[in-house]
Formats: C-alpha cells, sequence, structure tokens
C-alpha cells in the first residue's frame, strides 16, 4: 500500500529470495543452513539497493548484518515497523505464507521465539533505523500515512 501511495514499486525480500530459488525458504535453510540463506540474503540486498523508488520489505534478520544495515541507510530511508509480540503471532498466524517464508528460528514454541527474537532483534532494529512506527493498534491504512509523513522532503522528490 505504501508503494501504491508513493507510486514506487515494491519488492519483498523473501519473495524475491524464493523467486531466485525456486524453493521455499523453509526448505532452503533444511538444505542449506542458516548461514547460506542469510548470504542470499546479502546478495538480494546489495542488488535491491541499487534501485530507485521502492519500498522495500526485508525479512526481520536483515538488520542484523552490519553490511545490509549500512547498505539500506546509504540508499534509503529504514522504517522500523513496531508491534508487540501477541501482534506478531496474531499476524503470523493469520499469515498463510508464514510456512514459506518463515522457518522456526528456535525448537521452542511461537511466542516465546518471538519474544527471545526480539530481544536479540530489537537492539539492532534500533541502530538501523531512522524512525519507528508502533503498529499495534494501526490499520495498514494509518501506518503507510504516518510513514509518507515520516520520510523526508528530498526522498518525495
Amino acid at each position: 500500500m505504501l508503494a501504491q501511495m508513493l507510486q514506487w514499486s515494491f519488492v519483498d525480500t523473501d519473495s524475491e529470495m524464493v523467486a531466485q530459488l525456486g524453493m521455499s525458504i523453509t526448505d532452503f535453510v533444511d538444505e542449506n543452513g542458516w548461514q547460506a540463506f542469510r548470504n542470499r540474503e546479502k546478495a538480494i540486498m546489495i542488488d535491491i539497493c541499487k534501485r530507485n523508488m521502492h519500498v522495500v520489505a526485508t525479512g526481520g534478520g536483515v538488520a542484523m548484518d552490519v553490511q545490509n544495515v549500512r547498505c539500506m541507510r546509504k540508499n534509503g530511508v529504514i522504517i522500523w515497523l513496531k508491534a508487540l509480540p501477541k501482534t506478531i503471532t496474531d499476524r503470523l498466524l493469520a499469515d498463510e505464507k508464514t510456512q514459506t517464508y518463515r522457518p522456526a528460528l528456535t525448537a521452542k514454541g511461537l511466542v516465546e521465539e518471538i519474544e527471545e527474537t526480539l530481544l536479540i532483534r530489537n537492539p539492532h532494529y534500533e541502530n538501523a533505523m531512522h524512525c519507528s512506527i508502533q503498529t499495534d493498534q494501526l490499520s495498514i491504512h494509518e501506518i503507510c500515512n504516518i510513514a509518507v509523513k515520516r520520510l523526508p522532503k528530498e526522498v518525495l522528490q
């Protein structure tokens, strides 16, 4: 929706990865491991960062890599869409693509995994972002309106 509002292109790094791999992320990670996945993800981010006027949805682990963050900050604006663990859990369970795009990170239950992962990732997200939006009680339209208002004017020209 944000890409439509801005009249830009949209790319989702997970969808891009599935298209390039010809298999699900879950299958790729099962066959090749997380490090191979992160290496492919980094290559995709480098390519995407060369593009102009794109809204990019990244996987949650992208901000864990310093080179990814450096590339994204140099070439765009990073907006962290924040949500409470319960909201994230509800959204994942409602999303039919969860099995394809989001393999389990641990052997723990979903809620515990989300809480643990956020504890590790939140400082990275905080360091990477230009701004954040607390999304728990907001509609997609409201989130996009806030995002547009927070984009620097030079980005919108």
